[in-house]
């Protein structure tokens, strides 16, 4: 919870709720997951996976300086059907399967609270394995090929994130994110370590509290803006991502919810390849269940972890989940 104070900045107080506000701080700066041998539609999946960029608190910044270390770990295993060809690798292939774990590790410095604005800047360094797999047509056979990869994927940065509160339940969080192609990349693998272009996210979220019936609602909104992968000529459009949660938390400090998420494209891909395949418009919709746990380390440092299960529900143009699994911890100092 919240109390007020002048010219409308807010304190958190309570172990719980500035856990809680901890851990949202790292969704508000929109730390994504991604599909390393790809971009926007590009390979099926691009930087976005729906439903892993909310959590609980996603739009509470708190006020008090501090500094949040996170780690998260996704899984994904998905596909598209061999009766799609895909931009992959700079060609078309028939289809595509692909395994992807990553491990996300991020440090956020909350600066403190000016003119009622909480203010805050991140950065994340990501590790990524990936396993992908293609059949390709040739000589009139289909020949099928595998590749793997493992290490530092692209960095991620959150210059600037702004919190304010509007009153004790309703809080927002503005926030400018990029993806720097830091990764090693290869145009002619299907694995890589990077997509090998600059990807610019605004970001808005959005939390509501109901603390009479122990309710939470979170909502995170974002654009992705892509530059044009110069090793394939590709250029992705602007991907729109939407990811809702409802949450309901105990006292002993267990919570228990719902993830809903979705990727739309904004417009059609360019270059030799996108135009071929009618500009490769995709989008996806994922629900799933998310538990949640907040608690004290040491009596004084703030630990909220989390566990979700997300499959694709509908999915055109991009890679189809059985079950994106998201676990994820965060420590406040």
């Amino acid at each position: 919870m919240c109390e007020t104070r002048p010219h409308g900045r807010f304190r958190l107080h309570g172990s719980q709720a500035l856990v809680r506000a901890s851990i949202g701080i790292f969704v508000a700066a929109g730390v994504f997951l991604l599909q390393p041998d790809a971009s926007a539609t590009e390979g099926a999946l691009g930087r976005p996976v729906a439903g892993t960029s909310v959590l609980s608190s996603a739009g509470i910044v708190p006020p008090e300086p501090m500094t949040l270390f996170s780690l998260q770990q996704v899984y994904l295993d998905g596909s598209i059907g061999g009766n799609r060809q895909v931009p992959v690798a700079g060609t078309t292939s028939l289809g595509i399967e692909a395994k992807v774990a990553f491990t996300l590790a991020s440090v956020l410095r909350v600066w403190g609270s000016r003119g009622g604005w909480s203010l805050a800047s991140g950065v994340t360094l990501p590790y990524v394995w990936t396993e992908a797999r293609a059949t390709f047509a040739a000589g009139g056979l289909n020949r099928a090929n595998g590749d793997r990869a493992s290490s530092l994927f692209d960095m991620y940065f959150t210059p600037v994130l702004a919190g304010y509160h509007f009153s004790q339940t309703d809080h927002i969080a503005l926030s400018f994110n990029f993806w720097a192609p830091t990764g090693h990349y290869d145009p002619n693998v299907l694995a890589n370590a990077s997509l090998n272009n600059w990807t610019f996210v605004p970001q808005i979220a959005y939390t509501k509290l109901l603390p009479e019936h122990g309710l939470e609602f979170d909502a995170v909104l974002g654009l992705q803006f892509y530059t044009r992968n110069t090793a394939t000529n590709y250029q992705n459009a602007p991907l729109m991502t939407l990811d809702l949660m409802g949450l309901k938390k105990f006292a002993n400090g267990l919570g228990v919810g719902l993830v809903m998420g979705t990727v739309q494209q904004l417009g059609r891909d360019s270059g030799p390849l996108a135009d071929r395949l009618n500009g490769f418009i995709g989008r996806d919709f994922t629900l799933g269940p998310i538990l949640t746990f907040d608690t004290k380390i040491g009596g004084k440092h703030l630990l909220s972890a989390s566990l979700r299960w997300v499959p694709s529900i509908a999915s055109t143009n991009r890679l189809k989940s059985t079950g994106t699994v998201q676990a994820s911890a965060t420590l406040s100092f």
